[in-house]
């Protein structure tokens, strides 16, 4: 008997694939993510529930061959709390776990008694139809189970909170909309094709959007660009969910939407809170006493009642992106979720991916962006100092980390506010080399790099950024040389040098784990990480974008998409050039340099996309990365093309391709340090396949059964299995 086999008659009955039955007496169903259930004969006996006496259970289980509804008998004393979307606890092979109840059937296919259901654990039926729907979709579209989708949509249950729902019930004050008083500002007029969006949402109507911000701060910012868009809909009377990427984000759309909405009308979910506020939250969106979920991932599945719009802002974050399987990315949820409720959608940026330029090229959305002449008007100037004229006037530019032309920036700008300096790394000196033949320093335990994290110059111990041992008696093993050189300069070591070069001026640090969300509108110097850039108040005077070409040398397809990503994202908190906002960029490439010297993301976009189209890479097309032992990934990946193989599908494939170099970890204790486990995980390999979005649905349905196959059998070692991954390439 399979394992499949064995839990089913050990637990509960699973119930079978096949041609759906009659109709049932109603109960709404939570089941349109699944495919449908065969139903023959109604369990008979007295302590069952008078009505409706099988319920169909979803187990809480990250194994991929149980994720499937399981058949549970109904006692007559749950007969009332059973009801579709609630928390319940069943036996199953001899354990106690949780699920969800998916529905009340009048019978069964098992053939056999069924296991009664062991408790409902809460009434409140958190699950609604549509999260069910979303989950069966986004498993569907990243081949996983529907049970982790669920564990990343529904918060942890606080019961206490539970207690409170009564209060939960009652509305905010007010009109029914939320939005008296709602008059649209001139922000959006400043967009071609803005006004006319918002009055499509606010006739209930549902229009797709890509908008490119023009400004990250004050009242033209992008956070009341939302909080406009989402009181329109508002004013249909419809909800609307927001997405951001991090708790900055968050914070300043939340303010931009209290200033827009009353504060009953908002509910913010985010893990950062904490539990017990998250899953209050959650349940005034169940409950339907708030309208507007604002948060980070997790929140693109919030339950409002009366979706009439999702929102994504900078959906090129990695952030986005969900670290635990299936690996979901926002941007999809929200697509499949506009699709399937009818609802409006708006991606907003400063620069656009290429997966929202293929969405503008073909149609689904349109495009919302300033005119070349609102564009001059509101966004900074900006120079490049690698250009031929810049040559000319300073030759060394090349090679000066600093200069000439950003150190007068600096200095004309510090005179007007304070000014942004953008490095690429973090740290102190994050990279070091030998002074005599230039190699890199490596950790003579794990060959990781070695690095510098305080202010103490190269006469601090060095040690290694992997396993953090130290190296007070390093050796080169090239040139046997006993000292160090920086071989990159990070955030604190360029904070210590800008603060030599202008004594007068504060300078401020963000990095790491010391993020600041904003700074004082006074003159200084902030010295930030990319992505870590503060806020200023009434704008940036002038901003240095230094380490250009490092952001470009990274062994990334989307090494240029993501370093104008940045570039954008820090000059659009630079005062117009109108207001003497300047932006100094030290970087080679032409074409990426040359979309934030004409403010043209989408022209960048757009190249991208098409030299993506000629190789056949992603987004034109879909990919798939199988990793893990080579014989689990050979088996994996020859199961997959065997059932494509049935429908005339052949898949171009790359790999299988190491992950790890045994020469780069030559030791036992090297490779317990950098985290490589000895014998078959040395053998880690890689295997992608690249999938035709026509193709697409079918691959993925053969993958997905391709891990419930092996994962019943138990004869290979588990693989990892992620689609669209933006770091595998």
């Amino acid at each position: 008997m399979t394992t499949v086999g064995r839990n089913v008659a050990a637990g509960g009955s699973m119930a079978m694939r096949g041609q759906p039955g009659p109709p049932e007496p109603v109960q709404p169903s939570l089941l349109q993510g699944f495919p449908p259930l065969a139903q023959r004969q109604s369990p008979a006996g007295p302590d069952l529930a008078p009505e409706l006496p099988v319920a169909r259970i979803l187990i809480e289980s990250p194994l991929p061959h149980l994720d499937r509804p399981f058949d549970y008998s109904v006692p007559a004393t749950l007969h009332q709390a059973a009801q579709p979307g609630v928390r319940v606890k069943v036996k199953f092979n001899g354990q106690d776990l949780s699920g969800y109840l998916l529905e009340r059937v009048a019978g069964s296919d098992a053939g056999h008694s069924l296991v009664p259901l062991h408790k409902v654990v809460s009434d409140v039926a958190v699950l609604t139809p549509a999260l069910a729907a979303l989950a069966g979709s986004v498993a569907a579209r990243y081949a996983g189970t529907v049970s982790d989708v669920l564990r990343l949509a529904i918060p942890p249950r606080v019961a206490r909170l539970e207690k409170e729902l009564a209060g939960l019930l009652e509305r905010p004050e007010g009109p029914e909309s939320g939005v008296a008083g709602y008059r649209l500002s001139g922000n959006w007029a400043r967009y071609g094709n803005g006004p006319a969006f918002l009055q499509h949402l606010s006739a209930g109507e549902t229009p797709k959007a890509v908008l490119s911000a023009l400004q990250g701060f004050g009242a033209a910012g992008w956070p009341r660009l939302l909080a406009e868009a989402v009181a329109a809909v508002r004013s249909s009377g419809r909800d609307a969910v927001v997405v951001v990427p991090d708790y900055r984000d968050l914070d300043r759309v939340e303010a931009a939407l209290l200033e827009v909405l009353p504060p009953g009308d908002v509910a913010r979910l985010s893990a950062e809170d904490g539990p017990t506020p998250r899953y209050r939250n959650y349940l005034r969106l169940l409950t339907g006493s708030a309208h507007v979920a604002v948060g980070t991932r997790s929140a693109a599945y919030a339950p409002v009642q009366n979706l009439g719009l999702v929102v994504c802002w900078d959906d090129g974050d990695d952030l986005h992106i969900e670290q635990r399987s299936p690996y979901a990315h926002t941007r999809e949820i929200l697509l499949l979720r506009s699709g399937q409720e009818n609802a409006a959608c708006l991606f907003a940026a400063h620069t656009r991916s290429t997966e929202l330029q293929r969405l503008v090229e073909s149609g689904w959305a349109r495009a919302v962006e300033a005119g070349r002449t609102e564009v001059r008007r509101t966004v900074p100037r900006v120079l490049n100092t690698a250009d031929s004229y810049e040559q000319e006037r300073d030759p060394l530019a090349r090679i000066a980390r600093l200069p000439g032309a950003a150190w007068r920036a600096a200095k004309e700008g510090l005179q007007r506010g304070p000014v942004l300096v953008q490095v690429a790394r973090t740290g102190y000196a994050p990279s070091l080399a030998c002074e005599r033949c230039r190699e890199q320093a490596r950790c003579g335990a794990c060959q990781g790099p070695l690095a510098i994290a305080g202010a103490a110059g190269t006469s601090a111990v060095p040690q290694c950024r992997w396993c953090s041992t130290p190296a007070p008696e390093w050796q080169c093993t090239h040139c046997g040389g006993r000292h160090l050189r920086r071989g990159a300069t990070g955030v604190l070591r360029t904070a210590e040098e800008l603060g030599r070069a202008f004594p007068g001026a504060p300078v401020i640090t963000s990095s790491a784990d010391q993020v600041k969300a904003t700074v004082p509108d006074a003159k200084a110097l902030v010295v930030s990480t990319v992505g870590a850039e503060p806020v200023a108040e009434n704008g940036y005077a002038a901003a240095l974008l230094l380490d250009g070409d490092s952001l470009l040398r990274r062994e990334s397809l989307r090494a240029g998409e993501d370093a104008v990503r940045r570039w954008f994202n820090a000059a659009a908190l630079v005062r117009p050039s109108t207001e003497g906002g300047l932006v100094v960029i030290t970087a080679d490439d032409a074409a990426a340099v040359g979309a934030l010297l004409r403010w043209d993301s989408g022209g960048y976009a757009a190249r991208e996309l098409s030299l993506r189209r000629e190789l056949q890479l992603p987004p034109a097309v879909r990919i798939a990365s199988i990793t893990g032992g080579r014989t689990a990934v050979g088996h994996f990946v020859d199961a997959v093309e065997q059932r494509l193989a049935r429908l005339g599908i052949v898949l171009r494939t790359a790999g299988p391709a190491p992950l790890v170099i045994a020469a780069a970890v030559p030791s036992p204790a090297g490779r317990a340090a950098a985290g490589v486990g000895s014998g078959e995980a040395e053998a880690d390999v890689r295997t992608l396949l690249f999938i035709p979005y026509a193709q697409a649905t079918e691959a993925t349905k053969a993958m997905r059964a391709a891990r419930a196959a092996a994962a019943a059998k138990r004869n290979d070692d588990p693989v990892q299995l992620r689609l669209d991954g933006v770091d595998v390439l």
